[in-house]
């Protein structure tokens, strides 16, 4: 489930494009983007081109996928965000994913974004509840996920990293 063309009061969703590569590589350029996570390629330019890959992949067999988050007030990259249909412990569920670029951090953007794409995917009817995996180190994303309501639900291991589940109801 793609937002292209949705918008909030900051923040202007659309569908990740190739030409976002080379905006969006500085993320992956700052190690304090990639933290918390093991098993990112060491080589921004490879751990780019694996994470457009994926999304591209993502479109294509319609299973959700980030958005572009656009800054209304400068026209920046500010970041990605999205309803993505994670496989998990067995399971799938649909997650609300989000990253953001270190120069938008710490604006409330994530948050704005998150509750966006929780607001849509229950009037919807996407599925009874939503997840957010979130590393159990990253201290700044548990914070967004519970200020979009959520709840930590569980723990587990997530591609090699352990990860806690939050998760909310309509």
């Amino acid at each position: 489930m793609l937002l292209d063309g949705h918008k909030t009061d900051r923040l202007h969703f659309r569908k990740l494009v190739e030409s976002d590569f080379q905006n969006w590589l500085p993320f992956f350029k700052d190690p304090s983007s990639t933290e918390f996570w093991e098993g990112i390629p060491n080589d921004p330019v490879e751990a780019c081109t694996e994470q457009f890959n994926r999304q591209f992949e993502r479109y294509e067999k319609k299973i959700g996928g980030m958005n572009a988050l656009i800054d209304i007030a400068s026209g920046k990259l500010a970041g990605i965000c999205g309803l993505l249909l994670q496989e998990f412990d067995g399971r799938k569920e649909w997650e609300i994913g989000y990253s953001l670029m270190p120069e938008f951090r710490g604006k409330g953007l994530a948050t704005e974004a998150a509750q966006y794409c929780k607001a849509v995917a229950f009037e919807k009817k996407l599925a009874p509840s939503l997840i957010s995996m979130i590393h159990v180190a990253n201290l700044p994303s548990q914070a967004v996920a519970e200020r979009n309501g959520m709840i930590r639900d569980s723990q587990t291991i997530y591609k090699g990293n352990p990860v806690y589940i939050y998760r909310v109801w309509p």
